[in-house]
């Protein structure tokens, strides 16, 4: 009977509060338990500490990234921008040479520059003006030919002429108010 109520006294002192009584096993048993309580309160602390500072973290490498991006992004902004002011200035050359040569080849074929044209424009326009100044100041010129004017006035202005003379001009004149005017 004493081993029974020994075993009996056990059973129930497992589910005592500790006193000073209890055996050390139930101690560490008891301490375990309260660990592991502990632990499942702080826990969801922690984990959320944890998850703060990981979002945290997060964030700051996202920045850091986007900072990056930007620089990298700018760079690569300026050297397409360099490259590109490089490459019209190349354009720019090559296009120079391509006009200086064709405008060498058209001299050589003996085509007049646009300076060429524009002096002889100008030249005609006072001409123009001349015949029309003489016709108006002598109403019996008015009823001669356009050939017989024209050689008149070449033949008033044959010092302005580079080396053709006055005939050649005169002879030039009629054929190109001919064409400069359509019926």
């Amino acid at each position: 009977m004493a081993k029974s109520n020994d075993s009996t006294r056990n059973k129930t002192n497992a589910f005592a509060p500790p006193d000073s009584t209890t055996p050390p096993a139930q101690h560490v048993w008891l301490a375990g338990l309260g660990a592991m309580a502990k632990a499942q309160e702080q826990g969801s602390k922690a984990i959320e500490a944890l998850l703060n500072d990981g979002l945290a973290f997060q964030r700051k490498s996202q920045a850091e990234a986007q900072k990056r991006l930007h620089e990298a992004t700018e760079r690569l902004s300026h050297m397409a921008t360099d490259f590109g002011q490089q490459a019209t200035g190349r354009v720019d050359k090559l296009e120079h040479l391509f006009e200086d040569r064709v405008a060498k080849a058209l001299h050589r074929l003996g085509m007049p520059t646009l300076l060429d044209i524009q002096m002889l424009t100008e030249r005609v326009a006072q001409l123009e003006s001349q015949l029309a100044a003489v016709l108006k100041t002598s109403p019996a010129s008015a009823k001669q030919t356009p050939t017989n004017t024209a050689a008149k006035t070449a033949a008033k202005v044959p010092a302005q002429n580079s080396g053709k003379t006055a005939a050649k001009k005169a002879a030039e004149t009629p054929a190109k108010k001919t064409r400069s005017k359509p019926a």
